[in-house]
């Protein structure tokens, strides 16, 4: 019997990612693929005769037929994040190819109670796709040792797992070397979430390296966390301005909060960007709208949600 081809045999013929392999047969839209690459994907898969079939997927077993997408927040934050609808958007879309449906979940660890595991021991979903992954998870970390069906949006350092995300760190140093060939040197951050969650450690990472790699000090009075939401930027934005004297440039790792940081900004008197520029992260769509239009680092956020939920399904 001749062996059914599969996804990751066209992305290694075609010598790319299995995610591109995916983004590419599925056109998924927005995903910056040059045209080379596109057309050996496409050689690539003429060559095998491949073809996805939705019967043989790992998950299909006559279950629920519902992923599970689960933010470690609190329903405020989570619906205060604007990028988080695209990122579902792409999951839904991913889900729907494959016949499946999907089950959103806001679930602050601190209150959890188990609610997380049970999506999955109850038989509620079939799987789990978790964003923004903490350091401080036992039930992520037992369930994981597990092989439960579980990608992680966001990557937890030093664990195996199925993961999809960005280069965190290298998207955070460039913002940050943006406003340092404007010539700032005076330089904050505020990072959008609360220490153990691993993408803000990863863009609080790339701030420190590109100071560090310009000669440039690092003042801990202008570094501070928020909370995802617009209001705990704007009282971040309030503790960096009240601890002395404050930055000329600012990295704000979430455009969400940078709306917020900017009210405060405004409201102690600052012109932006004549006496504080902004740079932000996700490029979401009100960026634009703001006044001024919030420079910011692109986040492929449809993509990365359509590359967890294919990556859970197949």
């Amino acid at each position: 019997m001749q062996k059914r081809v599969r996804a990751r045999d066209v992305a290694k013929r075609a010598g790319v990612s299995r995610t591109t392999v995916s983004f590419v047969l599925n056109d998924v839209p927005g995903m910056r693929i040059s045209k080379n690459t596109r057309q050996r994907v496409l050689s690539a898969a003429s060559e095998l005769d491949y073809h996805p079939d939705a019967s043989a997927r790992r998950l299909v077993t006559g279950k629920t037929m519902i992923l599970g997408y689960v933010e470690h927040q609190s329903p405020e934050q989570a619906f205060a994040d604007a990028i988080m609808p695209q990122v579902l958007r792409g999951v839904h879309d991913a889900a729907a190819t494959a016949g499946y449906e999907v089950l959103f979940a806001p679930i602050p660890l601190d209150s959890s109670n188990g609610r997380f595991p049970q999506l999955l021991r109850g038989h509620h979903v079939d799987g789990i796709i978790l964003s923004g992954p903490r350091t401080d998870d036992p039930e992520l970390r037992k369930m994981l040792k597990n092989n439960s069906p579980i990608v992680l949006q966001g990557e937890w350092p030093h664990v195996k797992a199925a993961s999809v995300d960005i280069d965190n760190a290298k998207a955070a140093r460039l913002a940050t070397e943006h406003l340092i060939r404007l010539g700032h040197y005076r330089i904050g951050t505020i990072i959008h979430s609360p220490d153990p969650f691993t993408g803000g450690a990863g863009r609080l990472l790339g701030y420190s390296n590109a100071m560090k790699d310009n000669q440039l000090a690092q003042d801990p009075d202008l570094v501070t966390y928020a909370n995802f939401t617009p209001a705990s930027g704007e009282m971040a934005m309030k503790q960096i301005l009240t601890r002395g004297k404050p930055p000329t440039g600012l990295f704000v790792s979430s455009d969400t909060v940078a709306i917020g940081a900017m009210r405060a900004a405004r409201d102690h008197g600052l012109r932006i960007p004549e006496d504080l520029a902004i740079v932000g992260f996700d490029d979401i769509p009100m960026a634009v709208y703001v006044d001024p239009p919030l420079t910011t680092i692109r986040l492929p956020a449809y993509g990365i949600g359509w590359a967890a939920a294919d990556l859970l399904i197949t």
